[in-house]
């Protein structure tokens, strides 16, 4: 369930693209930094998105460096770093190292398993420097295990446990802004994992595995439409929480991401299953017409009972 809550560079000025991704490789240095290789491999745009929210609330003393790195070795490019990115990189190594668990105990990949092995002493520190937010995220998780293997249909407890993991995440703060913060941050964790199931319908259709859009997608043939419909509403009431609050910094960023980043990955499933089936239905087409000219063309005497071969082709 990463790299939903992205931004969309087409959309967004070069300025702005600029500051983003100083953050990201803030985080990237952080992450380094506190976790090793093994923590920088995790980096992710969710986490990114959460580093500006709380920067541009609570406006923070920013550290910005001038710094190298494995993806551009060649050149110095700034990175921002302030006390939310420490907290972000220690939240991405959880959801990291539970979805690592999650793989492994649904799926049984080796990778998973041994990432989390990997991953495991890193998160024995997290835990003892962020507890409540340990037990909220763990116990949330092991409730959406439960479900997805008794089959749970319901769409709004299902996305709802997820919702509630981020709400604990967003909530930095016991102050004035935790409401609205813990808001944005269950409807958006509503929407990330509708859009996680609405990505991978295909795929656990074909593997077996559970998902609560399967019985949609087989049956609805407005799946996508309901489905787009389903994910605006998680949206329309994150963004009016956001606006809620008195963000000025960051705010053209926030809102390319809120507004329109978080689409992408719709947009792009859906151009991919529309062509897919498009194709599909042309090469169907072809397929009966090369059919019928053969039933045709195949027999020259009429008058010769062809039906053997008829059914054959059939």
């Amino acid at each position: 369930m990463f790299g939903y809550i992205s931004i969309n560079k087409a959309e967004m000025k070069f300025k702005d693209y600029d500051v983003y991704h100083s953050y990201y490789c803030g985080l990237c240095k952080v992450l380094k930094e506190c976790y090793g290789r093994r923590g920088q491999v995790t980096l992710s745009f969710d986490m990114t998105f959460l580093v500006i929210l709380l920067t541009g609330l609570y406006e923070p003393d920013t550290k910005t460096e001038m710094v190298r790195c494995i993806a551009h070795p060649m050149q110095k490019h700034a990175a921002k770093t302030n006390e939310f990115t420490e907290y972000a990189a220690a939240i991405n190594m959880l959801l990291s190292y539970y979805k690592c668990e999650d793989d492994w105990a649904d799926e049984h990949r080796k990778k998973a398993f041994v990432a989390a092995k990997l991953l495991h002493s890193k998160i024995k520190k997290i835990e003892k420097l962020y507890p409540v937010k340990c037990k909220v995220i763990s116990e949330n998780l092991a409730q959406i295990s439960k479900y997805e293997t008794e089959n749970e249909q319901n769409l709004d407890l299902m996305s709802g446990l997820f919702g509630n993991i981020m709400a604990e995440i967003f909530a930095y703060r016991h102050d004035e802004w935790e409401s609205s913060l813990r808001k944005i941050g269950f409807f958006l964790g509503k929407f990330i994992y509708l859009m996680d199931a609405y990505d991978d319908v295909e795929k656990d259709i074909k593997s077996g595995s559970y998902n609560p859009f399967r019985k949609a997608y087989l049956d609805d043939p407005a799946f996508a439409d309901d489905c787009r419909s389903l994910l605006t509403l998680m949206m329309s009431e994150c963004s009016r929480e956001f606006e809620q609050l008195p963000i000025l910094l960051h705010a053209e960023i926030l809102r390319n991401v809120l507004y329109s980043g978080v689409w992408s990955r719709y947009t792009a499933v859906t151009s991919e299953r529309l062509a897919g089936k498009n194709t599909h239905n042309a090469a169907d087409t072809a397929d009966g017409n090369s059919t019928a000219g053969r039933t045709t063309n195949d027999n020259p005497h009429p008058d010769t009972d062809n039906s053997t071969t008829g059914d054959q082709e059939q």
